[in-house]
């Protein structure tokens, strides 16, 4: 199973969260058309699992690959028919998040609003938590 490109996804720093009871929200137009297109393409995958991963000047970084199963902790989104799996370790990062996917004459990318980063790096693609994030999500890596 292949992987998808980490390249594509940039952050956004949104000060206040989507409310909604799924842990991210995606953009029905941009976000759920474009999965979906991803997921045709790799019939062994169910899922998007996106993640966390500490990379990059900032300290992390999202992560999307293709899952074939949903792991024992993972948290389950599914819109609109397309399934987005969450990574337990980052599950804590991303709540309150929207994803999108956005097009301009220079890029494609996948852009996640999240309300709980206290900043990002200069080119977009690693970010910091605020400091009360940081301390659940250290505690959920070392699980």
């Amino acid at each position: 199973m292949s992987k998808l490109s980490a390249s594509a996804v940039k952050i956004v720093h949104r000060s206040s969260p989507v409310l909604s009871r799924a842990a991210i929200s995606l953009t029905p137009a941009a976000a759920v058309s474009r999965l979906r297109e991803l997921l045709d393409k790799e019939p062994s995958a169910c899922a998007i699992r996106i993640g966390v991963k500490t990379k990059g000047c900032n300290g992390l970084t999202y992560t999307m690959d293709y899952a074939a199963e949903k792991a024992k902790f993972d948290e389950e989104v599914v819109h609109e028919e397309v399934k987005v799996l969450i990574d337990s370790k980052a599950q804590l990062s991303l709540l309150g998040t929207e994803m999108d996917f956005v097009e301009t004459p220079l890029a494609a990318e996948f852009v996640f609003m999240n309300p709980n980063i206290a900043g990002t790096c200069g080119c977009g693609e690693s970010f910091n938590l605020k400091p009360d994030m940081n301390k659940d999500e250290t505690s959920a890596t070392d699980r």
